[in-house]
């Protein structure tokens, strides 16, 4: 099987995007009964790779018969409309507040090109091909997809972003959790389990629904979860507690620097130490510029999203 995927039991692989670096960034394959289902598909240079999994497991491109995306973020979803092109039976899945996005990207383009750049997004993701709109299923809380008798549970899960949800696969006792369970990159993995941070990306993070969308899937007593970042992690308890317990350190952090004139570089230096002594209290041997250097795309988002909702608690909020 190539290195590029890992397939698990239950039918479930995970398929390496190329995203960044080797296992950031996951794709995941369900197979049942004949048919198949992509959910996070990565970004259009992502695409080769997806359709290369079919064709080692001897799947015609015809076998998909859904494309779920947990939410829209570029490292999630940009690939989806080129995806679209090349699935000819598959419908896309996205949550209600996700599916005008994919229909018109232009928005979805203009925010990431706010925070990333031009240039960036040329570089990491390409052009975003639109989805047409009789192709995209909304799916709000509750709704269930069928695979081939197979049922997949969407939940709505904000906190990472309002147009999040999560998938719970009953027959792999599971959850994919897109970014609302957080990151966990196998590097920092030790005798004691898997290591965990949360993800406050920009723009939408808010800490209470976060933390509640972690309740909910564990109200389901899930024996394991499918990261986007990356992949496969059991021990589910103790990874929720440990994503509680950071939440509210960073939440404190941006609090306790809310009115600084360098905020930015203080929460990122607070951050950086928060994550190193974490990472090295789990038996990870990196020092700190180790760990500054894997996490330093999620220490420099999770900034930037902590400033932004501090900024929202000093104006009144539109309804939801």
């Amino acid at each position: 099987m190539s290195a590029q995927t890992i397939d698990f039991d239950h039918g479930i692989s995970a398929i390496d995007t190329g995203f960044v670096r080797p296992q950031f960034d996951a794709s995941h394959l369900i197979i049942h009964n004949g048919r198949a289902a992509f959910i996070d598909v990565g970004s259009n240079h992502s695409i080769a790779r997806l359709l290369d999994a079919l064709r080692v497991r001897g799947l015609g491109v015809d076998a998909v018969d859904w494309v779920i995306l947990t939410h829209v973020h570029l490292d999630h979803a940009g690939g989806a409309g080129l995806a679209m092109q090349s699935l000819p039976n598959a419908k896309l899945v996205v949550h209600p507040r996700g599916a005008r996005h994919m229909i018109d990207p232009s928005a979805l383009i203009a925010g990431a090109t706010a925070v990333y750049g031009a240039e960036e997004i040329a570089r990491s993701y390409g052009t975003l091909v639109p989805v047409p709109a009789a192709r995209v299923v909304e799916a709000p809380e509750g709704h269930i997809v069928d695979l081939a008798g197979r049922e997949l549970r969407c939940l709505d899960t904000p906190g990472h972003a309002r147009h999040h949800i999560s998938i719970r696969d009953a027959a792999s006792h599971a959850f994919f959790t897109g970014d609302t369970f957080g990151l966990s990159y196998r590097e920092f993995d030790t005798e004691q389990g898997a290591f965990i941070l949360p993800t406050s990306t920009p723009v939408q993070f808010e800490p209470d629904a976060l933390k509640a969308s972690i309740a909910r899937m564990l109200e389901h007593e899930p024996q394991q979860m499918f990261l986007t970042h990356y992949s496969r992690v059991g021990d589910v308890p103790r990874l929720a507690q440990d994503l509680h317990t950071q939440i509210d350190a960073m939440v404190a952090i941006a609090t306790a620097h809310a009115s600084d004139a360098d905020r930015h570089a203080r929460i990122a230096g607070d951050l950086a130490a928060l994550y190193t002594s974490r990472a090295q209290a789990h038996g990870c041997t990196f020092d700190a510029a180790q760990v500054h250097e894997l996490l330093a795309m999620d220490i420099e988002l999770n900034t930037q999203g902590l400033e932004v909702w501090l900024d929202k608690q000093r104006k009144p909020q539109p309804p939801p």
